[in-house]
């Protein structure tokens, strides 16, 4: 509710519902990893506890596959973890970052959405949507890369704890105020 959601400008065009399917920011705290942690680890980890994972993501989502490989020419290329969304009849690719949101993130994502669009997806299916899961973010940087994408693509962050209550109180004041003036 308090998210800036940061969308490519073509995944704002969609126009079957794509604003309440994604956050902004998620919480895994219920992935317990030990400081410092990869890529690899994270992705370890939300599979293990993939109903959890799930049910963090929101309504609608289903596994499909982790590591999914597509291959183009004669290279194998391997999408970290891949979902359906029902609701918005698409496949669903997410990138995992254990660092900061890099601007050149998005061109390996937007590679895998065109491979999953021309060789995955069915003619009845949506065009896919790709998330790049990051551990923080810029939000101008992120502004930025995804001004002039094509693709349909969002940058969202996670956390692997709440945030502190006090913080969280002084984000619900600022709604209320803002939504009264």
């Amino acid at each position: 509710m308090i998210g800036n959601t940061k969308l490519s400008t073509v995944l704002r065009e969609f126009n079957f519902g794509i604003t309440n399917a994604f956050k902004d920011s998620y919480i895994f705290d219920f992935l317990n990893l030990p400081e410092p942690y990869n890529e690899s680890d994270l992705q370890r980890g939300l599979i293990h506890q993939m109903k959890n994972f799930i049910l963090e993501l929101g309504k609608e989502f289903l596994f499909i596959a982790e590591e999914y490989k597509v291959q183009v020419g004669n290279s194998d290329f391997y999408v970290d973890l891949l979902f359906y969304h029902r609701g918005l009849q698409c496949l669903v690719a997410f990138e995992l970052k254990a660092d900061k949101f890099k601007p050149e993130h998005l061109g390996q994502l937007n590679f895998y959405l065109q491979a999953l669009d021309h060789d995955v997806k069915k003619a009845n299916e949506n065009p896919s949507i790709g998330v790049l899961l990051c551990k923080d973010k810029d939000s101008e940087v992120v502004e930025y890369a995804l001004s002039r994408s094509l693709s349909p693509t969002m940058v969202a962050e996670y956390q692997m704890q709440l945030p502190d209550k006090k913080l969280l109180q002084q984000k619900l004041h600022e709604l209320f105020e803002n939504n009264q003036i």
